[in-house]
């Protein structure tokens, strides 16, 4: 049986007396692939923000295991195993892919002892193994700066990877990308869901429709419903919310 890693209860989040999020529950299991989708404005980064320390919610809880996220900074919830990739890359331009890899070790070290201090041979190793995994083992030696769009969001997945998180928390990992790689994107993030827990953000239904894994929909901070993308894409209340939407996007296009 699969054991439940995060157990969301009770959250909600107001900005200025606007409620942007409040969640009854989310639940989460060990190597779990999944997907939060919903139109703009629907809580999905809040709900992120919230996981990973960087908003304070007004009520509830996010057990991570039995560990109360919410109790937790920023640097305690990335010690605890959650790690976050945003939608724009990240990563230091002027520095080699392994450098980059190198900055994101778990090890608890300044800048200069982390490139210029001793590195042993299984470290070096599992850096290395590491770019195999986002396919990035030819271009160690070149300057992240040269990397194509894709490429870099394939090299900060890897240092996230470097960091050995439980829980990944993607935004959006698809945008930019040529449909090359957003197909590989998809395969990476499917084969990482089983050695640990995975929750993407996404707006590319083809890109949801490949991932293959149960969806989240949220819509005005709650959870509009759950299930495969064949489910989703048919329940009313979902055409109802990305219709009516676009339908309001046009009037006021029309009136503009």
């Amino acid at each position: 049986m699969t054991e439940r890693l995060l157990y969301v209860e009770g959250l909600s989040v107001s900005f200025d007396g606007f409620k942007a999020l409040d969640i009854s529950y989310f639940g989460l299991n060990e190597r779990e692939l999944r997907v939060v989708i919903g139109p703009n404005g629907a809580g999905k980064t809040t709900f992120m923000d919230v996981l990973c320390g960087k908003t304070k919610p007004d009520t509830g809880k996010a057990l991570l295991r039995d560990r109360d996220l919410l109790q937790m900074d920023e640097k305690g919830i990335v010690d605890l195993g959650v790690g976050r990739k945003f939608q724009t890359p990240s990563v230091f331009g002027s520095l080699t892919v392994f450098e980059n890899l190198l900055l994101a070790r778990k090890a608890d070290r300044g800048i200069f002892r982390s490139l210029f201090g001793t590195l042993a041979g299984s470290e070096r190793d599992k850096l290395v193994a590491v770019s195999e995994t986002v396919g990035l083992a030819q271009e160690l030696d070149l300057s992240a700066g040269l990397l194509s769009h894709g490429q870099k969001q394939w090299l900060e997945i890897g240092m996230l990877l470097v960091m050995e998180p439980d829980l990944m928390l993607i935004d959006e990992p698809a945008a930019g990308m040529t449909d090359e790689e957003t197909h590989k994107t998809g395969e990476l993030l499917k084969a990482l869901s089983k050695e640990r827990s995975v929750i993407v953000i996404e707006h590319d239904m083809e890109f949801v429709r490949q991932l293959d894994s149960l969806v989240t929909v949220l819509c005005e901070g709650r959870v509009l419903t759950e299930g495969t993308m064949e489910k989703v894409q048919n329940d009313p209340a979902v055409i109802e919310q990305y219709l009516g939407r676009a339908r309001e996007k046009k009037k006021e296009e029309s009136r503009a």
